[in-house]
């Protein structure tokens, strides 16, 4: 059968994938459309298996409230190199993956895999498979996180490779919210307070306190109380309502957002940045 350049055209035009790939599948698939998309569908799944073992350390990070700012919704769309995450393609599914799980309320990285990618018949997990198919790298969306409150800001740093989300109890201002998302980002909190944080990460430090203490030279009956007194140092530099505010250090996140407004409070937060 005689495969045109206008066939070939047309299947890369329906799939993104190569000019010598498709013409290779339409060859195969002897002109069926329909059979040369599945052929390049399981290549995808078999580049997809031998990219498994790889580091997809590069990728994109993006944040975005709903409509109404009650809900704000972070992804990782991860790929092997920068190249990749820096092609308007690949932003355009991170972009249309996010708005999905927006839609769908969809707060788990298995539940977003599972909806369908918009304009497609392919789930979101197929579609990344497809994606490895014609990019050549691994793909994966490794994280999804939501923030559910009175009123949520999201912010983007430049580059895509870090973002927040800060839940607060009631509407603040712009200038407001902005700033504690980017205190977060910047700042990196391991909880909210101190009442938030793991028992399992409590105890460390506390064990660590301990053992500095000891190898001071401080009596062992003292290190319990040196180590408490360590701990709530620690609780001021890693818990973001405690946290010196990094535009004014004379203040506390919390007292900044306080004095903006008495009544107003954060109530949680996420950050996701590449590792």
């Amino acid at each position: 059968m005689n495969i045109t350049a206008t066939d070939v055209n047309k299947l890369r035009t329906m799939t993104g994938a190569g000019m010598m790939d498709c013409k290779k599948a339409l060859v195969e698939a002897e002109g069926d459309f329909d059979k040369a998309v599945e052929l390049l569908r399981k290549k995808g799944q078999k580049v997809a298996a031998s990219r498994g073992d790889r580091d997809a350390t590069e990728g994109l990070i993006l944040a975005k409230a709903t409509a109404d700012n009650t809900k704000g919704y972070m992804i990782v769309l991860n790929c092997e190199t920068d190249f990749v995450a820096k092609n308007a393609d690949f932003g355009t599914v991170a972009e249309t993956i996010l708005n999905a799980a927006i839609e769908n309320n969809a707060t788990s990285v298995e539940a977003v895999k599972a909806l369908n990618f918009p304009g497609t018949e392919l789930t979101i997990a197929d579609k990344i498979t497809e994606e490895i198919g014609k990019i050549g790298e691994k793909i994966d969306l490794s994280k999804v996180g939501v923030v559910d409150a009175g009123f949520v800001f999201c912010y983007n740093h430049p580059g895509n490779k870090l973002a927040s989300v800060v839940g607060f109890n009631k509407n603040a201002s712009e200038e407001v919210a902005k700033d504690v998302a980017m205190q977060v980002a910047a700042m990196a909190p391991v909880a909210l307070d101190e009442t938030s944080v793991p028992e399992e990460l409590k105890q460390k430090e506390i064990e660590i306190g301990k053992e500095l203490a000891i190898n001071e030279g401080k009596p062992a009956d003292m290190a319990e109380k040196i180590a408490m007194g360590r701990l709530n140092k620690w609780f001021k530099e890693t818990t973001l309502v405690n946290q010196e505010f990094i535009k004014d250090s004379k203040l506390t996140v919390a007292q900044y957002v306080k004095n903006s407004d008495a009544d107003l409070k954060v109530v949680g937060f996420e950050r996701f940045t590449l590792s």
